[in-house]
């Protein structure tokens, strides 16, 4: 166990859980009022309850600083810099539909910014591949639930034009 410490960088480890944490955080309190009117929406029936959306982002955003934290590690200076960009990238693309979605209503504009996040986020994983399998082996659940919820903006976009 300690020899599993020592070869821990535990200041990116930090880092590379709380970036994409505090992203969530920070999206939740800006538009949690706005969440709310989304109970009122006509949704399919595959839709999960509301508390299901807190446990399942906090356990993604948790596992794509893992997955950013191996792949840095394994990388090597040039691939740093593509971890990094790819990575700052789909959070941004993530950060931006929470509000056009619930904040703002652009439902359709969502479900093609998801479309691009998704693309993002498999680009992502496949740059995080090269370096560390078991980086790219994290994302997957992150692209599992994207695409599931690319299905749920597509069927609440529809279902409430």
């Amino acid at each position: 166990m300690s020899e599993l410490l020592k070869k821990t960088n535990t200041k990116r480890l930090a880092a590379c859980l709380a970036v994409p944490l505090a992203v969530g955080s920070v999206v939740g309190k800006a538009i949690s009022k706005d969440v709310k009117e989304y109970s009122e929406l006509d949704k399919p029936n595959f839709a999960p309850p509301k508390w299901a959306f807190p446990v399942a982002w906090t356990t993604l955003y948790t596992l794509m600083g893992l997955a950013k934290y191996k792949a840095l590690e394994a990388a090597d200076e040039e691939q740093k810099t593509t971890v990094r960009k790819s990575d700052g990238l789909q959070l941004s693309l993530n950060f931006i539909w929470s509000f056009l979605f619930f904040k703002f209503h652009l439902r359709g504009t969502a479900l093609i910014e998801m479309t691009i996040l998704l693309l993002t986020i498999l680009y992502t994983a496949k740059e995080y591949a090269k370096v560390s399998k078991t980086a790219a082996k994290l994302m997957i659940p992150y692209i599992l639930w994207v695409s599931f919820a690319l299905c749920l903006n597509a069927s609440v976009w529809y279902k409430n034009k």
